[in-house]
């Protein structure tokens, strides 16, 4: 009889655990993506302070352009066209764009206008 009340009470003591385990299971995840996130925001912020003039950057709603000047704190001046300069916060960079992939997509970009000037001269057949 001692062997079954000490049976119960060993089985309790692992109920009585068992609340503070899934706890534990559920906070280790959010534990270690915070600390991934902390640290992407860190790059993120130090991508944004080493900018310079003449890098090709892409801001967070998707407009991409050249920096004229880096030279204030907390803003840059974007070229987004030819002669059309704006204002960004430094915050509102995303990412910066390699000088490889904005040369691939200058030259891609050149044949396009090509074969649509050919095909406007062509005649279209009903």
């Amino acid at each position: 009889m001692d062997l079954i009340l000490a049976q119960e009470a060993g089985g309790s003591g692992l109920l009585s655990l068992l609340p503070f385990l899934i706890i534990l299971l559920l906070f280790v995840p959010l534990f270690l993506n915070g600390r991934k996130q902390r640290k992407q925001m860190q790059e993120t912020q130090a991508m944004q302070q080493a900018l310079e003039d003449g890098d090709v950057v892409v801001t967070t709603s998707g407009l991409r352009g050249t920096i004229v000047d880096a030279s204030y704190e907390d803003t840059i001046d974007l070229e987004i066209a030819e002669g059309v300069v704006t204002t960004w916060l430094r915050a509102a960079i995303r990412e910066k764009v390699n000088a490889d992939e904005a040369a691939e997509e200058t030259t891609e970009a050149e044949p396009e206008s090509e074969s649509k000037s050919e095909s406007e001269n062509k005649p279209t057949i009903h």
